[in-house]
């Protein structure tokens, strides 16, 4: 395997290359989130200082649940208030759920349910009316995360203090500054300050922004890409009113279909891996790059 070249930076690359951005959110709806200030480390859970053995259960946990565990702080890196803050969300595409509570100590993590909450019940934490804006800022794991994350977490952090945090690692650094906005798990990509402070206004305002929007991670990246296709046919930006009815995959086609005002939509896109490249600051050869194009869209009668 060859070495990463000094002063690559992935995001540069697919802006050059103009990958779409759709299709691209990890596939994930059980999340969980732990103060921790940091240091982070490549591998979060991993490297970061917490308790002996607390690192490796979260991952373990993350794996039995299939949670995305991210470790969160605030921009200014202090602790936010008494205690540690601690988020457990489930990103269903209908009815969204966000829990938060303060713990004395970290172990006090795992007494978070990810199993109820994924059930339908609670984590054991309290109900949270509000919204999470996640910034990846962890240039451990890849440079562009810091670089590009860190100005847009500056700029979120003063025009929506609550809201904001710095997390770990959400996936797809080629698309830094990446944000996620829980609990309803939508991933957006390459914003700067000017354009994450758009995107968050039109989040509390029920909207979507679908210039930076890479998908809903409660769907298949396929059916993440259908939907952004199905939004920009119709001119349709409200957050809740596009609803996924299901899918039928044959090999790389995807069929989704959306319910929307009263109408049924058919959205077929292929799944294709035309080109390769280098798709983080790290990554010492190339892999393929998936994309999904829209082959169809339809109205049923």
């Amino acid at each position: 395997m060859s070495q990463p070249t000094a002063g690559f930076r992935c995001a540069a690359e697919s802006l050059l290359r103009d990958e779409p951005p759709a299709g691209t959110a990890t596939h994930v709806r059980t999340w969980l989130l732990l103060e921790h200030v940091g240091p982070w480390g490549d591998k979060a859970l991993r490297d970061a200082r917490l308790p002996d053995g607390l690192g490796a259960e979260l991952q373990r946990r993350a794996a039995e649940h299939r949670a995305k565990i991210l470790l969160i702080r605030r921009f200014s890196s202090t602790p936010d208030g008494d205690g540690l803050r601690v988020f457990a969300a489930y990103a269903d595409p209908e009815h969204p759920r966000l829990e938060a509570g303060r713990l004395a100590d970290p172990r006090e993590v795992l007494d978070v349910d990810l199993g109820s909450l994924r059930r339908g019940g609670t984590s054991g934490l309290a109900a949270y009316d509000g919204s999470v804006f996640c910034v990846c800022t962890n240039g451990r794991h890849d440079a562009c995360c810091a670089e590009r994350g860190r100005p847009v977490a500056k700029a979120l952090d003063a025009a929506h203090p609550e809201e904001t945090w710095e997390v770990s690692h959400i996936g797809g650094d080629r698309f830094a500054a990446n944000m996620v906005v829980l609990p309803h798990g939508l991933y957006y990509g390459r914003l700067d300050p000017v354009s994450a402070i758009t995107v968050a206004g039109s989040h509390l305002a029920g909207e979507l922004d679908l210039d930076h929007l890479r998908g809903r991670s409660s769907y298949p990246m396929p059916v993440q890409a259908a939907e952004v296709h199905l939004r920009r046919d119709l001119g349709v930006t409200r957050r809740d009113d596009v609803v996924f009815t299901g899918r039928v995959t044959d090999g790389d086609l995807t069929t989704a279909t959306f319910a929307v005002a009263g109408a049924t939509y058919d959205v077929r896109v292929r799944t294709v891996r035309a080109t390769t490249a280098r798709l983080t600051c790290k990554a010492g050869r190339d892999n393929p790059v998936p994309a999904h194009e829209l082959v169809s869209l339809s109205r049923r009668s």
